[in-house]
């Protein structure tokens, strides 16, 4: 399998990107609510890139929002991850680029993705993994939607991670207004309540979100909670 060197995209070529991936199932508003996000991150946040798979210092970044992972697709391509020339074959028999990430398949994928509710709990274990191997500097993120909260899962990790002090672990939730279940005092009050550390931002001012993504927060967790369109405007 080959890896490309790392390309010199800019944000503006994401939606070309992207076209270049055609079928059915494409889940397109969970994949455009995540775009800002992600570029943000790959592009200015996250001690990543092609060179770096196999380094323990390295930071990790899981997807758990799985079922749309057109954009995450894009960044990976952008940034040299995987070739170009794999996204017209999104979604078909033989390409490693699935409706739903294979860690074992995607260059830069740390963890198959697309069951709601696994990926934060997932985190949580892997910050707590990388302390407990003395690695101090990874840190770890997390991409989750506001509909993931439905699951119970990700109320055990968020009110494990707080009093365990995990402040390599920052968790980004993409609010599209998908949930079933409104929070009282909305989704970053919820976090709060565990002794997370959180903010609210426009998910599509990347301004914001870098702002956001670098604010310190030491011994506590971080949570940054992106809003953006409702999904089915």
């Amino acid at each position: 399998m080959t890896i490309t060197a790392e390309q010199n995209y800019q944000y503006a070529d994401l939606s070309r990107l992207m076209g270049l991936m055609t079928g059915d199932e494409k889940h397109g508003p969970a994949a455009t609510s995540t775009m800002d996000a992600l570029w943000v991150l790959y592009d200015r946040v996250l001690r990543v890139g092609p060179e770096r798979m196999g380094d323990p210092e390295r930071d990790r970044f899981l997807l758990s929002k799985g079922h749309g992972p057109m954009a995450y697709y894009a960044v990976l391509a952008a940034k040299g991850f995987v070739p170009v020339e794999w996204l017209p074959g999104f979604g078909s028999y033989d390409s490693p680029l699935g409706h739903h990430p294979d860690r074992v398949l995607v260059p830069g994928a740390e963890i198959g993705s697309g069951s709601l509710g696994h990926g934060l709990p997932i985190a949580v274990g892997t910050a707590l993994g990388l302390r407990a191997q003395g690695l101090d500097e990874p840190r770890v993120w997390v991409l989750i939607g506001d509909a993931e909260l439905d699951e119970g899962s990700n109320h055990e990790a968020i009110a494990y991670a707080g009093p365990a002090g995990l402040d390599r672990l920052h968790t980004v939730v993409i609010d599209n207004s998908s949930a079933s279940h409104a929070r009282p005092g909305g989704i970053a009050a919820r976090f709060e309540a565990a002794g997370w550390s959180a903010a609210t931002v426009d998910g599509r001012d990347q301004e914001a979100l870098y702002a956001a993504f670098t604010a310190p927060h030491p011994g506590r967790p971080r949570v940054v909670v992106a809003q953006v369109e409702p999904k089915f405007t």
